[in-house]
């Protein structure tokens, strides 16, 4: 029989909980099978809104200490909705977007289309914004 203080990983459970259910269900000799199913489910649309840190001309800017998984999904969903130029300036466009990731903001924002600088605005983006 599993343990509740062995939970983890090492017996493939979760929690102290899903341990002992397991160990229920042995014992009564009832076939049960653990995290194989995958159901697939809609989360309701919501309506939400967007607020820029900047606007200068048509140019939108984001300024970003952390960039966390909140703020990345925002904007991949305003990007597909909006025709919009946002940019991002990260105070460390090197910092990963999380632990262990090789995922850089730098390049999330490659990948999605955005671009960002480190630390200001650049001029070449002021003297764009004030020409549109």
């Amino acid at each position: 029989m599993y343990r509740s203080k062995d939970v983890g990983l090492k017996y493939g459970f979760r929690s102290g909980l899903e341990v002992r259910v397991a160990d229920e269900l042995k014992a009564l000799g009832i076939a049960y099978t653990y995290e194989e199913d995958k159901i697939s489910y809609v989360k309701p649309s919501r309506n939400s809104t967007y607020t820029p840190d900047f606007r200068i001309g048509n140019i939108y800017i984001e300024t970003k200490g952390r960039f966390m998984v909140a703020d990345r999904q925002k904007h991949i969903l305003v990007k597909e909705q909006h025709d919009l130029d946002i940019r991002f300036v990260f105070s460390n466009p090197k910092q990963k977007i999380s632990k262990g990731s090789p995922t850089t903001y730098a390049m999330w924002c490659e990948k999605h289309g955005f671009l960002y600088a480190k630390e200001s605005i650049p001029k070449a983006w002021l003297i764009e914004a004030q020409q549109s």
